[in-house]
């Protein structure tokens, strides 16, 4: 077993463990780890496949979903296309005390925090490899960013990892990356690339980016299935507020895990979209409903629906992601100002 396998499989113990908390946000179990260097090099393992949650599609699956086949919605679905929301507006104005979020579209974010502008898996393409163009225009356009701070990676999928908007960036653009993903950058001469492994940290301007595990896998070419990490990102501004950035992720333990170890979480962005036919994507990609339970297990006092509106990457209707999330945020009795269910361009400030 490797270095990093065995730390994940301590802190899992550990965490198991936990004496129950008796007040409202107790420490973080275990402590947070110390924030490493940025731009670190390190050796990690040639694969990740110890950290799967479920099993890889096998042959049986491969076939049944060859005979059955449905992976876009029919007429029916697509004829809410000009219904989906997107009101692009200009960005907030926020100083360094002020967090904003703002909506481009799919999982692409511009957090404003601490002081700084992050983007989150940034996809300004309309199309990518393997799927229609996109059905919503980019909600920010790119001419409209301030400058870009850092950037945060979830894994290397290509509705994720995007190279044609990447290469938009200044090759110093500092990169928050999961394990064994960096090389992918070098080649592409990004200087400020630091990777990271489950439960680490780094820290800018005094902002902390941890990255925190997913239930999901990586693979890009024919040769790399899970030879890098995946995940997901909390940011913690000097002043304590944390904005969790789940990536790609079916649901799963994790999302408690997370909850004690980043209690006070101030806004969850969290996946909605892309999980039709359930027996082919349920181990990889949350439901709405599954959402909602996701972002009470956090303890995060908002949610932020993402991952959905954007690209036709599987069979639900376009337009049924949102309506079951204010569903299930309703039945869950939840406070409806908290979900910040956001058109593609919009953008709301964190009081």
């Amino acid at each position: 077993m490797t270095q990093q396998s065995e730390s994940t499989t301590t802190t899992t113990t550990r965490e198991a463990d936990e004496p129950p908390s008796t007040t409202g946000f107790a420490p973080p179990f275990p402590p947070l780890a110390e924030p490493r260097p940025l731009g670190e090099r390190r050796v990690w393992p040639r694969t990740f496949h110890d950290r799967l949650t479920a099993p890889l599609p096998g042959l049986k699956a491969m076939a049944r979903f060859a005979r059955e086949g449905s992976v876009r919605p029919g007429r029916e679905g697509l004829a809410d296309i000009p219904r989906l929301p997107f009101e692009p507006a200009p960005l907030p104005r926020v100083d360094a005390r002020t967090i904003a979020v703002s909506w481009a579209g799919h999982a692409s974010w511009i957090l404003q925090v601490g002081g700084l502008t992050v983007l989150t898996d940034p996809v300004w393409s309309r199309r990518i490899l393997g799927t229609p163009a996109r059905i919503t225009p980019v909600g920010v356009p790119w001419e409209s960013l301030p400058r870009v701070d850092a950037v945060v990676i979830s894994h290397n999928h290509y509705d994720h990892l995007d190279a044609p908007t990447l290469r938009r960036l200044p090759r110093d653009t500092p990169v928050f990356a999961p394990a064994g993903l960096a090389r992918w950058f070098q080649r592409r001469r990004f200087t400020a690339v630091t990777e990271l492994d489950w439960w680490e940290a780094a820290e800018l301007n005094g902002v902390r980016f941890d990255f925190v595990p997913a239930h999901h896998w990586s693979k890009r070419t024919l040769i790399d299935t899970c030879h890098s990490l995946w995940g997901g990102w909390v940011l913690t501004d000097p002043e304590g507020r944390r904005v969790y950035f789940a990536g790609d992720t079916g649901y799963g333990h994790w999302f408690d895990r997370i909850g004690r170890r980043y209690p006070g979480i101030d806004l969850a962005l969290l996946p909605i979209g892309a999980y039709d036919p359930r027996w082919w994507l349920s181990d990889v990609h949350c439901d709405p409903e599954e959402a909602v339970r996701a972002a009470r297990d956090l303890g995060a006092r908002r949610m932020a629906p993402m991952h959905w509106g954007t690209f036709v990457l599987s069979a639900e209707p376009v337009l049924e992601p949102l309506t079951r999330v204010r569903a299930a945020w309703e039945k869950a009795g939840l406070d409806r100002e908290n979900l910040w269910d956001l058109p593609v361009g919009g953008s709301r400030v964190l009081d």
